[in-house]
Order: structure tokens, then C-alpha cells, then sequence
């Protein structure tokens, strides 16, 4: 600098205030331009100082941007920003030994401080004026002020970084520059805030002003690690101007910037405010509310609810801006529903430190999802078909989806559509029914149902609020959805249903069976009807081994509970029980829920028509191709005989002629052989452990010698196992009379002994069950000691029975061997489903095929070694039960038997000669 201007310098600091005012117009153009020609910066700073201190008080309000604020603003931040890069480039050689650069870093921070300082100066002037300015009055200022405090607040973030481990040179002074920063800051805000703008205001303020916003968004993305009080209050200034401005500002506001910022510093809350309380449980300082950890998790619990409420503000605000971030807003939703019970992936926590928690983040997420219903695009995020979800956002999803049936009911018009019908164009963006969505997030949730995760239940009066399953919660608030339900988008709902019932997880199918049975009860019994006949259509047309068939049987066996006892009739009158097509829908339909004369119709059909098959496979000469005909009635007569509350004599006597007449027919080496046959057994175990009490010694015996041999040959089905085990456990209402005991009870012990030590845990399930059921009943107790004579059986019993718990499994392991259980399930449904669309294709193209009919093939007839063997062993079987039945008549002391026998035996000694003259003549 000149002697000259040197000089001027040194007069003007002699000077008074009232100099200062009489030669301002001719001193500070000259200060101006010195300060802007200044390569000094010790001389530049100066010249700043005296400016501010002592000429700017007497510049008004309406000539200080042009005089002043434009001329030396830019230049301070140019120096201010030179500064910062001697730091950065000095800062390399810093150390306690090197005093002249330690000096020199301490120098220029403090150098800094005097800018700042300078410019709160400039701050306070304008402050002072009673009028409000206008913004163009200092457009300079808040622009340029906003960059410094953005380098500033930077510097002090990266300080680590910068100062390495030298940081303790210089922290007293980087407190110090922070807290001037933080003070200008304070006052360019309160300054700002009484600045208004009109609908008049010209662009270019209304430019600067957006600017000003968004300049602030920058200074928030530093400032959010920095200090909570600073955070809070640039947002609340930020989000305020926004609003008051809106109709100026919301066509040239960066809404994507600012609604990302405001979700990653509510999550970033969130989860700070989670680790501070596993910390604080970790420590256990729950109880220590002074605690400086406690205090630090209130301060974050408070931001997180600023962050959560603010971003619930903004959205009802600028809604129509957001379309392009739902997909952020979704996740943020699931994020922090994850982190709360009941998800499996949600921390435990003390009572006091969750409500909280509770209060800043779980509540405002209900205002939250209100604001984003009327929003097509967030609509679509939730319910697009294909969704890729993380495992531990299932449960949340399900539970958004439940949230969102709840909050319809107070919606338009125009929103329940939106949600209820899915994409009804080509050209909309996929998304499905909320309904089908539901059923779908909810058949995702296969550990949540494993475990299962509790739910609060519905409030109702007089009772406490008890927790109930996720399958009870996603139930009831379903079937509230459909009492409220528009008419308008019932075939929606009934849509939804029949494809939740049609799909593999049998869960689901369950879930959708409960909601469609609410229908029932609550429709009118017309609509009722309709439905019942519509699935008991879809179950006559469904395979004996699909699943679909066994959701729809579930389902129609309890709707047909709410039918009208007309209604019940109609639905005999429309499937007649005595036409075997209409078998399948009667083996599905408990015959205690029909009126009684509904009743006795089926029954007396179903009794008939069993006899009639039966008869004609006898007629036919027993052929193995007629015994699935025979399966399908005997199905229908366990139907029959399960349905007695009351013993009917005559039907029990005609039930039990027809199981007699079959085992006769079960032989053992056939059955292993023919799966079919095995169905057979399966029937004829399931109806003989209904009819025990009337059965005779000698089929009992038949039975369970069928039963040994397919055990021992290891070739029984599961179903055959099960079956066998209830008919075993129904032994034990019977007493053997002592001339069959030797024959009966020491097979009984055995099969018992086997199925207790069986390898699959199903089937030795079920055998405790089955064993204790019949230990319990049974007057025969030599044959509970004859079945436990293996220690290692005899053991699992004892446990079993004195109800002792096996070790259980950590919550870690079990939550990864349901990882790996939902894998598989996942994999299982997907094949079935792939199998479902594969059948669907093929029976298309064969239906599509134009061609001649398929030649009939020639009949298929059995072996003649098998068809020998089948001949011989019924024979044999006959004649063992004849014996059998000799024996007993004549040790009981009763009539002997008819004289016509010993004719007829003869007559059939005769035949088998004539059949050895037949053999050898051949």
C-alpha cells in the first residue's frame, strides 16, 4: 500500500463518528476502492474494519447495497476463500516445533474471525432500521454472507480431517470461528425472516430468495453432525420460507434436493436415536435420566420427530411436486417400521426409552401415509407386482398395506379407486389390487407367522387389549375393510379372494378363507348361496391332488355352515349326492352343518352309492382298474360315518358290512405294490377307527395284519401311517376278548413299538399322540409296556407325556433356520405355481389342436401271475375268517353253525379239484 493511503488509513482511525458522517460521500468511495485494489490482506481486512465500524452506520438503508454491501462483499469473500487455501496448503507442515507456522495458521484463523466479525456488522446495520428492507436493498448480503458461513462450517467439519492430529493447535480458535459463524448466521436469519415479498415482487427477487434457500440446504448437509440447535433452526428457516412464499417459490424450489435431505436426516435421527438407546440399555442407564447419554438421546429423539413432522408439512404443501420421490418415501417407511416391535429385526428396548422413541418416529408415520394416499405414483410403488423387498421389510410392507385399508375408509371417492382396483389400462403403470397385494405381502411373511411375531389386538369394550397373531391382525382389519366396502368394488374383493384361495401357500389360502367367510356371514344368504355354488363348482371341476383342491374344500366345509337350511336343500338338489361326479363336493362338506333333512338326503345317497360301487366291483371280479371308483365313494362314506353325533344303527350296520366285505379284499403283498391299493387301506383305517366298537375280532385282526405287512416292507405312504395310527389309537375304546388277545395284542405292541421309533419326526408326532391316547383309554395295559421295551422309546414317551420342553433354540438360530425354511417354501410354491401355468398352457394348445381323435388303446388287463395271486389270496382270506368264525360260535357255547355248511364246504372241496384237473390238462 502507497505512503499516501497509508496515511489516509492512519487519519481516518483518528477520526470521530460525526467526522466519519460529514465526509462520508468523499472518504468512502476512496476506502472502497481500496479495499478492492488492496493485494494485502492484513491491509484489506483493515480497510474492511474501518468501513464497517465506522462509516457504514451512517449509510442508509436505501443506499448501502449500491455504495457499499456491492463493492466490498465479494472481495471479503475472496480473501476469506484465499485464506482458507493457505491454511490448506500450510497446514501439511504443521506441528507444536514449528512456531512460526503454527503462529502464522493461528494468525489467519483469527484474521478470519475479523471477516466474519466485519460482516456481522453489516448485519446488525441493516437490522437496526425500524422498516423492514427489501431485498434488493441488500441483495449482496445474505449471498455472500451464506457462502462464507458455507466454507466456514465446512473448515470445521473436515478439521479432523485437516489438522490431523495437530488439532489441539488450533481448537481453541476454530471454536471460536465456529461461534462467530454461528452468530452471523443467527442474525442474517432473523434479518431474512422479516423481509416480505408480494405476489408484485419482481423475478429477480424472488430468484435470490430461492437462492437464498437453497444455499441454506447446502449449509444443512454440513452443518447436520456439527451442532443439533444450528440444524434445527437453518431447517425450520428453511422450511418456513418455503411456505411463505409458496405460491412465488414452489415452481423453482429444488423439492427433490430438499425432500431427499429431509428423509436422510430422519432416518440418520432414527437411527442415531436406535444405537443411543442399545447403548444406554447396554450400560444400563435407563433409570439415569441425567445421564449425558440420556440427554444427548433426547436431543436426537427431538430432531427426529422435527425431521418426521417437517417432511409430513412439506409433503401436504408440495404434493404435486413429489410424484418423482415416493419410491423414497416408501422406503423410509419401511425402515423405520423395521426397527420397531413387532419385527423380528427390531431392537429390545426399555419401556421408557421405546415410548419415546415411539412418539418421535412411529407416530408421525400415520400423518405421514395419509399425506401419500392420494398420490397415484406412491400408489404404484406400493402395489407394483413385482417388488423386491429385503426380508426384514416383509412384516413392514404387510403392515403398510393394513395401514393404508384402515385409512381408505375416510378417503374420496377417487382414492379408493385408485387403491382398490389396481391398473385398469395398458397404458397405466402395473399395479395390483390392494387386496391381492395384502394376500401377497402377507404370504411373504413366513418366519413372522413361524414364531410368531404379536400384534395389539382391537380395543373392544369391557376387555383388555391382548396381543394376537399377525394372521388375527391382518384378519380382522381386513374384514373391517370389507364392511365398509363401496358395492362398487365387491368383484374386486371377490376377485382377490379366489386367486388368495387358488395360490400354493396353504396360509394365505387360510387368511383368505376367514375373509370370505365373513363375507358369508355378514352378506345376505342369496349371496351366500351364489358363492357356495360357485366353489362347489371349482371343486368338482379340481383334481383329487391339487392343492387348489384342498383350499377350496377348506373353504366351502365352512361356508356351508352359514347356508339357510332352503338354501341347503337347493345346494343337495343342485350336486346330487348320488351321482359319483358330485362325489368330490360332498367329501368336502361336514354333514353336522346340514339341516337334518338336508342330511339324511346326503347320507342315504352316499350309502346307496357306495353300495352300488361296491357291488359292481364285486360283479366285475375285483379288477384292480375299478378300485379308484371304489376310493372315491369310500371317501364320501368316511364323510358319512365322521359326521354321526348320534350312532345311527341302520347306517352303522351298513357301514360296517361294506369296511367287512373290503378287508377281506385289502391283501397285504397287492397293497405294497399298488398305490391305489394304499389309498384303499388309508380309507378303510380312517372309517374302521369311526366304527371300532362294532368291528369283529377277526377283521380287527385283518387289519392289522395288512397294516404289518406294509409297514414292514417300508412302502407306506404318510397319509397310510397316519391313518393307521388313529386306528391304532382307537383300539384302546374297545376290550379284545381274551380267545383273540393272544393274536391281536401282541401285533398291537408291535406296531406301536415301530411307529415310536420311526425316523420321521411327523410320523413320531403323531405316534405319541396316537400312544397316549390309547394308554389313556385302554384296559389292556400289558400292551403299553409290551411297546416301550426299547429304553430309547420308552424315554421319548415319558417326555412326552410329563410335557417336558426340549432345549429351544436361540432367537438367532431360529431366525436363520426360518431363512432357510422360507427359501425352500418360496422355491416349492414357485414350482407349483410354474407346474399350474404349465398344465394351464398345454390343455390350451390341446384345446386350439385340430385333430382327428386318439385311436382307443387296447385294455390294459393285469399279469397273470397277479391276477392268480389276487384270486387265491381272497379266497384264502374267506376261508380263515370262516375258520375264525367256527372257532368262536363253538368256544362261546352258542348254536352250532348251519347243517347247509358242511354241503357247501363240500361243494367248494369239489371245485378246487376240478380246478387241479383243469391245471394239469392244460
Amino acid at each position: 500500500m502507497s505512503q499516501t493511503n497509508s496515511s489516509l488509513l492512519d487519519e481516518v482511525v483518528q477520526w470521530s463518528q460525526e467526522t466519519c458522517r460529514l465526509k462520508l460521500k468523499s472518504v468512502l468511495p476512496k476506502l472502497t476502492s481500496l479495499h478492492h485494489e488492496s493485494e494485502s490482506w492484513d491491509d484489506n481486512i483493515r480497510i474492511l474494519k474501518i468501513i464497517t465500524d465506522m462509516f457504514l452506520p451512517h449509510i442508509g438503508l436505501s443506499e448501502v447495497e449500491e455504495e457499499c454491501f456491492s463493492k466490498i462483499l465479494p472481495k471479503a469473500v475472496t480473501v476469506f476463500n484465499g485464506m482458507m487455501k493457505e491454511i490448506l496448503n500450510q497446514v501439511g507442515g504443521l506441528s507444536s516445533q514449528n512456531s512460526e507456522l503454527c503462529s502464522l495458521i493461528r494468525n489467519i484463523l483469527q484474521a478470519l474471525m475479523q471477516i466474519i466479525d466485519a460482516l456481522s456488522s453489516c448485519v446488525r446495520h441493516v437490522g437496526s432500521f425500524e422498516d423492514a428492507p427489501e431485498l434488493d436493498a441488500i441483495r449482496s448480503l445474505p449471498t455472500y454472507i451464506l457462502r462464507i458461513l458455507r466454507e466456514t462450517f465446512q473448515h470445521c467439519k473436515d478439521s479432523e480431517v485437516v489438522y490431523c492430529g495437530r488439532l489441539s493447535l488450533v481448537a481453541d480458535l476454530l471454536q471460536g470461528l465456529f461461534k462467530e459463524a454461528y452468530t452471523l448466521q443467527k442474525s442474517l436469519l432473523e434479518l431474512l425472516d422479516r423481509i416480505s415479498l408480494t405476489s408484485s415482487t419482481s423475478n429477480e427477487d424472488v430468484s435470490d430468495i430461492v437462492t437464498v434457500i437453497h444455499n441454506l440446504l447446502d449449509i444443512c448437509l454440513i452443518i447436520s453432525n456439527l451442532d443439533i440447535a444450528l440444524h434445527a433452526n437453518t431447517w425450520k428457516f428453511l422450511i418456513k420460507q418455503s411456505l411463505k412464499y409458496q405460491s412465488l417459490l414452489e415452481d423453482r424450489l429444488h423439492h427433490g434436493e430438499i425432500i431427499n435431505s429431509l428423509c436422510d436426516n430422519l432416518l440418520a435421527s432414527f437411527h442415531n436415536c436406535v444405537e443411543l438407546t442399545e447403548q444406554i440399555k447396554h450400560a444400563g442407564l435407563q433409570e439415569t435420566s441425567q445421564s449425558p447419554e440420556y440427554k444427548l438421546f433426547q436431543k436426537t429423539a427431538k430432531m427426529c420427530r422435527f425431521f418426521a413432522n417437517t417432511m409430513v408439512h412439506y409433503i401436504k404443501e408440495f404434493k404435486i411436486f413429489l410424484t418423482k420421490y415416493c419410491t423414497c418415501f416408501h422406503q423410509v417407511y419401511l425402515k423405520i417400521i423395521s426397527k420397531f416391535p413387532p419385527s423380528i429385526h427390531a431392537p429390545t428396548l426399555p419401556s421408557a426409552l421405546s415410548e419415546e422413541l415411539n412418539a418421535a418416529a412411529l407416530v408421525p408415520m400415520e400423518a405421514f401415509l395419509l399425506q401419500l394416499l392420494p398420490l397415484r405414483s406412491f400408489a404404484e410403488v406400493v402395489l407394483q407386482e413385482d417388488l423386491r423387498l429385503s426380508p426384514e421389510h416383509h412384516l413392514p410392507q404387510c403392515l403398510l398395506l393394513v395401514k393404508v385399508l384402515d385409512q381408505l375408509s375416510s378417503q374420496p371417492e377417487d382414492v379408493l379407486q385408485l387403491w382398490y382396483t389396481g391398473s385398469q389400462f395398458s397404458e397405466d403403470s402395473p399395479r395390483l389390487p390392494l387386496y391381492k397385494a395384502l394376500f401377497a405381502s402377507f404370504k411373504r411373511c413366513h418366519s413372522e407367522r413361524q414364531i410368531p411375531v404379536l400384534l395389539p389386538g382391537v380395543m373392544m369394550k369391557g376387555q383388555a387389549q391382548v396381543l394376537v397373531t399377525l394372521h388375527q391382525h391382518v384378519c380382522v382389519h381386513l374384514s373391517a375393510s370389507v364392511a365398509a366396502l363401496p358395492p362398487l368394488n365387491f368383484s374386486v374383493l371377490e376377485r382377490c379372494l379366489v386367486e388368495a384361495v387358488l395360490q400354493p401357500d396353504t396360509q394365505t389360502a387360510l387368511l383368505a378363507t376367514d375373509v370370505w367367510c365373513f363375507t358369508a356371514r355378514y352378506g345376505t344368504a342369496e349371496l351366500c348361496l351364489h358363492q357356495v355354488l360357485f366353489i362347489a363348482q371349482l371343486v368338482k371341476a379340481c383334481t383329487a391332488e391339487c392343492y387348489q383342491s384342498v383350499h377350496l374344500g377348506l373353504l366351502l366345509k365352512r361356508m356351508v355352515f352359514f347356508m339357510t337350511p332352503i338354501h341347503q336343500m337347493e345346494l343337495v338338489e343342485r350336486f346330487p349326492p348320488s351321482e359319483s361326479e358330485n362325489l368330490r363336493v360332498w367329501q368336502n362338506i361336514l354333514l353336522r352343518a346340514l339341516s337334518q333333512d338336508a342330511r339324511h338326503r346326503v347320507e342315504t345317497d352316499i350309502l346307496g352309492l357306495t353300495q352300488k360301487a361296491l357291488f359292481n366291483w364285486q360283479k366285475g371280479g375285483y379288477k384292480l382298474g375299478e378300485v379308484s371308483k371304489v376310493n372315491l365313494v369310500l371317501f364320501s362314506l368316511l364323510v358319512v360315518v365322521q359326521g354321526q353325533t348320534s350312532p345311527d344303527e341302520q347306517l352303522v350296520s351298513s357301514a360296517m358290512r361294506i369296511v367287512m366285505q373290503l378287508w377281506l379284499q385289502m391283501i397285504p403283498q397287492q397293497v405294497q405294490i399298488h398305490p391305489v391299493l394304499q389309498c384303499s387301506l388309508q380309507l378303510l383305517l380312517s372309517i374302521s377307527a369311526v366304527l371300532v366298537k362294532n368291528m369283529e375280532q377277526q377283521v380287527i385282526l385283518q387289519a392289522l395284519l395288512c397294516v404289518d405287512s406294509v409297514l414292514s416292507q417300508g412302502c407306506a405312504e404318510t397319509q397310510v401311517v397316519l391313518a393307521a395310527l388313529d386306528f391304532l389309537s382307537s383300539l384302546g375304546k374297545i376290550f379284545i376278548p381274551s380267545e383273540s388277545q393272544s393274536q391281536i395284542l401282541p401285533k398291537l405292541s408291535s406296531l406301536f413299538g415301530v411307529l415310536l421309533s420311526h425316523k420321521s419326526w411327523l410320523i413320531h408326532q403323531h405316534a405319541l399322540e396316537a400312544f397316549s391316547q390309547f394308554a389313556e383309554l385302554t384296559n389292556h395295559e400289558e400292551v403299553i409296556s409290551q411297546s416301550l421295551c426299547d429304553g430309547s422309546t420308552k424315554t421319548k414317551v415319558v417326555s412326552y407325556l410329563s410335557k417336558t420342553v426340549n432345549k429351544q433354540e436361540d432367537m438367532d438360530s431360529q431366525l436363520q433356520r426360518l431363512k432357510l425354511e422360507s427359501a425352500v417354501i418360496e422355491q416349492h410354491n414357485a414350482r407349483l405355481e410354474s407346474m399350474e401355468e404349465n398344465d394351464l398352457n398345454k390343455q390350451s394348445c390341446d384345446a386350439e389342436a385340430d385333430s382327428e381323435p386318439c385311436p382307443k388303446r387296447a385294455r390294459q388287463e393285469a399279469g397273470a401271475e397277479e391276477e392268480y395271486n389276487r384270486y387265491i389270496q381272497t379266497a384264502e382270506s374267506a376261508l380263515k375268517a370262516l375258520q375264525a368264525l367256527i372257532e368262536r360260535k363253538v368256544s362261546s357255547g352258542t348254536p352250532p353253525p348251519p347243517q347247509w355248511l358242511e354241503s357247501r364246504l363240500q361243494e367248494l372241496q369239489s371245485l378246487i379239484i376240478q380246478i387241479n384237473v383243469v391245471r394239469h390238462t392244460t
